[in-house]
């Protein structure tokens, strides 16, 4: 009885996680780069009640399969999925949308570095390329005060078109940065990952080469979450709870039950 209690309880604390999981998927629908998430589960320790192979005095053969109960299920891992989120036109020369495998890279205010795919940049009262944080793009990228216009190219290069001028000058050019296993990357919150042992060392290169994303001007990513996948996800995780919390209540009846046999 106990165990079925402890394995009840798992499994309302695993759907719990994973509530709170799709409640933050389903608020971040319309964040720009946004990366939905999801729980990995795995089963507890099993009990062995009777061994295969083994014999009792009587019996013509051993046993050709073990008796095993489960201890319940625990979570291993929150994993993030990069897709590529829907393209969206904002028409604004300072979006720019990640085609393809890849983050900016931005300095932090400690000088680490962090990654994102929000391509909504601004320009800082320097000149400096920098996201919606104020965080600068690294390399830095210039851009002179008095710009009328900027262009950049799928291949990353930022052009500008300078008061008076006919031909554009080059401001500097968009490194991206991938990894071999962005679900390691670390989500610090204001659309930014950082890199951990998991993820490994940033590959670093060009927009347009070869396994690196496209930048696309005018336009941003929207967020990979998929409100109807969300919601059917969450009605399974509601029964499931449900129905653990359930199965808590029968074993406390049948509790009851065996406590109130009389002779």
């Amino acid at each position: 009885m106990n165990r079925a209690l402890r394995s009840a309880t798992t499994g309302m604390a695993a759907q719990q996680l994973n509530i709170e999981l799709i409640a933050n998927n389903l608020s971040n629908v319309n964040t720009t780069g946004f990366k939905k998430s999801r729980a990995e589960f795995q089963d507890l320790m099993y009990q062995n009640l009777e061994i295969a192979g083994s014999s009792t005095p009587g019996q013509t053969a051993p046993e050709p399969v073990e008796i095993q109960v489960g201890n319940g299920v625990v979570p291993v891992g929150t994993v993030k999925q990069f897709s590529q989120g829907d393209v969206q036109l904002t028409g604004n020369d300072m979006d720019i949308a990640i085609v393809g495998d890849g983050f900016l890279q931005v300095r932090k205010p400690d000088d680490t570095i962090a990654y994102t795919r929000d391509g909504q940049l601004k320009v800082s009262p320097d000149g400096l390329l920098t996201t919606s944080q104020g965080l600068f793009i690294f390399p830095e990228i210039t851009v002179p005060g008095n710009t009328d216009r900027i262009q950049v190219s799928r291949d990353g290069k930022v052009n500008v078109l300078l008061a008076g001028e006919i031909e554009p000058q080059l401001a500097g050019e968009i490194e991206l940065a991938k990894f071999v296993n962005p679900a390691g990357l670390r989500a610090i919150g204001n659309n930014l990952y950082v890199e951990t042992i998991a993820s490994g060392t940033p590959i670093l290169g060009k927009p347009a080469e070869l396994g690196f994303a496209e930048v696309i001007q005018g336009q941003v990513e929207a967020s990979n979450v998929d409100i109807v996948e969300e919601m059917v996800a969450m009605i399974v995780a509601q029964r499931a709870y449900e129905i653990n919390s359930k199965t808590i209540k029968t074993v406390e009846e049948m509790i009851t039950m065996a406590n109130n046999l009389q002779r």
